[in-house]
C-alpha cells in the first residue's frame, strides 16, 4: 500500500455493497458554506466552483455518489418518464442531497444515505437528477423511507434551491423539476448511472 494514499473520491470509492438502497456519498457542500465547491474531476480534491449566489444557501448536505456518471442511460429513463427536449446526460457523478438535522461544520467527507427519491431536473437540455436521501439514524429524517413522506416545506425549500441557485434576481429559470419521483424511481437512476459509469470508466471499476 501507497503511504498517506487517498483514493479518489468519484473512482475510489464505491458507491457501496447495498447500493442503490444504501449509498455511500462523497459530501462536497453543507448548509453553511457561503461557497460552492466541487470536486475536481482530475485530482479528486475539492476546488471553489463560485461564491454561492445571494441567500441560495443549500439546506442539506450535497455531494455525489461515487462511480456514478450521468450519460445515456439517466437521459434515456428521463426521457422514457415523460421529459421532453433532453438531449443527454449533464456528464458528471449523479448528485444527492442528505436531509440531517445535525451541525457538519463542512464537506470533503465520506457518509452512507438512504435514498427516498429525487428530482428529474432538466438544466439546458441536460437530465441532472438530484436524488434526495436522509442520514441513517437521524432522529429527525432517518425514519422517512420515501419522498412522500416529507413534509411539504422540506421538498419546497430544496426546489426552490434547485430552480434558482444558477439566477441573477430577475432572470428567468435557467432549469426545471419535470417530476418529484419516489424511492422506487431513484433506486432505478441510480442503477443507470452506475451502468453509465462502468460503460464510460471501464479501467475504474476493478479498482
Amino acid at each position: 500500500m501507497i503511504p498517506n494514499f487517498k483514493a479518489h473520491p468519484w473512482h475510489g470509492i464505491s458507491a457501496g455493497e447495498k447500493a442503490p438502497n444504501v449509498v455511500n456519498v462523497f459530501v462536497e457542500i453543507v448548509p453553511t458554506d457561503t461557497i460552492k465547491y466541487e470536486i475536481d474531476k482530475e485530482s479528486g480534491f475539492l476546488k471553489v466552483d463560485r461564491p454561492q449566489k445571494f441567500s441560495n444557501i443549500i439546506p442539506a448536505l450535497y455531494g455525489f455518489i461515487p462511480r456514478t456518471f450521468c450519460h445515456d442511460r439517466v437521459k434515456n429513463l428521463a426521457v422514457e418518464s415523460g421529459s421532453t427536449d433532453v438531449s443527454m446526460g449533464d456528464l458528471d457523478p449523479l448528485d444527492i442531497c442528505v436531509l440531517s438535522s445535525h451541525f457538519i461544520s463542512s464537506g470533503d467527507f465520506i457518509m452512507e444515505a438512504i435514498p427516498i427519491g429525487g428530482f428529474k431536473m432538466i438544466d439546458k437540455g441536460e437530465a441532472d437528477d438530484k436524488i434526495i436521501a436522509v442520514m441513517p439514524g437521524d432522529h429527525m429524517f432517518g425514519h422517512f423511507k420515501d419522498i412522500s413522506e416529507l413534509p411539504k416545506g422540506e421538498i419546497e425549500r430544496l426546489m426552490h434551491y434547485f430552480l434558482t441557485y444558477k439566477n441573477l434576481p430577475g432572470e428567468p429559470a435557467k432549469c426545471r423539476i419535470d417530476e418529484i419521483y419516489d424511492a422506487a424511481h431513484a433506486h432505478q437512476v441510480i442503477i443507470a448511472s452506475q451502468e453509465d459509469y462502468i460503460t464510460n470508466y471501464p479501467s475504474t471499476v476493478e479498482i
